[in-house]
């Protein structure tokens, strides 16, 4: 039989062992260097001071929404007037027999004192009735409710095409005015 005087000494030579095997088990097993950066730890640029997901802003008018803008990113800058916008969508809502428009762009700023939006990078008007803009920049200004750009637009309708450099399109009774001349084409069936 073993004495009772080696049992303590090879128990704690057992544990001590158990205990630097774990040690060394664990770290082979954790990555060197700086642990990766969390999302919350990342520094926001210094001109800005709030960044948002899935933000939302509407217009009211009337007491009824006039248009509602949605973005999947918002960064606010430090004056509090302009809002950094990525992936956004704004929807225009029904306005008497006209029917609704959808907005979307890769960019944007919303100026909130004037209410104005610029949009940028794969622009796409579409309304209910099936015509479409698209552009590379747009600016729609508040006080007018109207989309303007000086770039190239592309329109597409059912069975009509054509292409502009500068338009301007009022949202309320969706009439568009082209700057420069415009390259048509009508495709039959």
């Amino acid at each position: 039989m073993v004495s009772s005087a080696y049992i303590r000494p090879l128990l704690a030579l057992l544990v001590l062992a158990a205990i630097i095997g774990i040690a060394v088990v664990v770290f082979r097993n954790v990555p060197h260097g700086s642990p990766p950066a969390h999302p919350a730890d990342r520094q926001l640029p210094h001109n800005i001071d709030i960044a948002l997901k899935k933000a939302r802003f509407s217009e009211i008018q009337d007491g009824r929404v006039t248009w509602e803008l949605v973005a999947e990113r918002v960064e606010y800058d430090k004056s509090g007037d302009t809002a950094y916008l990525t992936g956004i969508k704004m929807e225009f809502q029904r306005n008497g027999a006209q029917g609704g428009v959808t907005v979307t762009a890769d960019n944007g700023e919303y100026l909130s004192t004037a209410k104005n939006v610029r949009l940028s990078g794969h622009v796409l008007v579409a309304t209910e009735e099936g015509a479409r803009f698209t552009t590379d920049t747009l600016l729609y200004t508040g006080a007018t409710t109207q989309f303007s750009t000086a770039g190239p637009v592309h329109f597409r309708q059912q069975r009509l095409e054509l292409a502009a450099i500068g338009m301007a399109l009022n949202v309320k009774n969706q009439q568009a005015r082209f700057s420069s001349a415009i390259d048509a084409s009508v495709t039959m069936q």
